[in-house]
């Protein structure tokens, strides 16, 4: 058996009403349920799931990486850039085969966006 894709990845949050205007409004990903409101929120994302849960005790500390892979990085790179997200940087061709770049989220999760070469 080899494990082939994430079903869903869940993120403790701080602020579910930034978390989810990130996710939504700057990412570009479709709430399916919860929002700015709930202590619990899902996005669709491909064939899996981003889940985001209210902590109200997370710091600004590194919680975890999620890695998504994406049709065009340094398109993505400029819409973030434009919307007035700062990553933490800049999209390059890595030896493993993918041209990248890493954004932090509002709860200091780091956001690898990726495309094999």
């Amino acid at each position: 058996m080899n494990v082939r894709s994430i079903s869903a990845v869940t993120l403790a949050v701080a602020d579910m009403a930034r978390s989810v205007d990130f996710y939504r409004n700057m990412i570009g990903l479709e709430v399916l349920y919860g929002g700015p409101s709930a202590s619990f929120s899902s996005f669709k994302v491909g064939d899996g799931y981003l889940n985001l849960i209210l902590n109200s005790h997370a710091t600004q500390s590194w919680w975890g990486r999620l890695i998504f892979h994406v049709d065009d990085v340094d398109a993505l790179y400029a819409r973030l850039l434009q919307a007035g997200v700062s990553p933490s940087t800049q999209p390059a061709d890595a030896p493993w085969g993918e041209r990248y770049f890493h954004v932090d989220d509002p709860d200091s999760n780091e956001l690898s966006f990726a495309r094999p070469l």
